[in-house]
């Protein structure tokens, strides 16, 4: 695992295995839960998805992280009202203060014992942060199976992707602005 190394610094706090923060949550949608379609409403899914990754930010980190950004999150298939929904969630990766949570989120019906589809993924990045709301250091994650790993090595990518999209963005702004063009 040599080559599977977060930015935290060595030695800085033990690490954790990624099993230590997994976690599944699970919710029967109801009518309440449904948009103008009649299926369960995107913004329903996103806020299981966010309490599920904040879960495991907080069990990864120890203590408060909050969610500093929602990188992707894609609808597969639709939910719809009795279905039963578990969102499974887990910490990719880790940097100094940062994590990444990748979040998968399943349905099934209530009343039947079908398997269940695959209907959404997310990966979202949260900040621990200490009493103040500063941030505060993270355990490296050490992943144990070689999907982990796999999803620990994507992460990576996502995030030069993410570093690299808002050094562009502030560029380009700071052009503008040279360029006298207000926004």
């Amino acid at each position: 695992m040599a080559n599977l190394v977060s930015n935290s610094p060595e030695g800085d706090l033990p690490g954790k295995p990624t099993s230590a923060s997994r976690t599944t949550l699970s919710h029967i949608m109801t009518a309440s839960h449904t948009n103008l379609l009649g299926t369960v409403h995107g913004g329903v899914i996103m806020k299981l998805v966010d309490d599920a990754a904040g879960a495991v930010a907080g069990r990864h980190s120890g203590g408060p992280a909050v969610t500093a950004s929602m990188d992707e999150m894609a609808f597969l298939e639709p939910v719809h009202v009795g279905d039963l929904v578990h969102v499974q969630a887990q910490c990719n990766w880790t940097g100094r203060s940062s994590m990444e949570i990748g979040v998968r989120v399943l349905a099934e019906r209530w009343n039947e014992s079908t398997p269940a589809t695959h209907v959404g993924s997310a990966y979202l990045v949260f900040a621990a942060v200490d009493g103040d709301g500063r941030p505060r250091r993270v355990p490296p994650v050490l992943p144990e199976t070689e999907k982990d790993k796999r999803r620990f090595e994507e992460a990576q990518i996502r995030r030069t992707h993410r570093l690299a999209r808002r050094r562009a963005i502030k560029e380009l702004r700071a052009k503008r602005a040279a360029d006298g063009i207000e926004d």
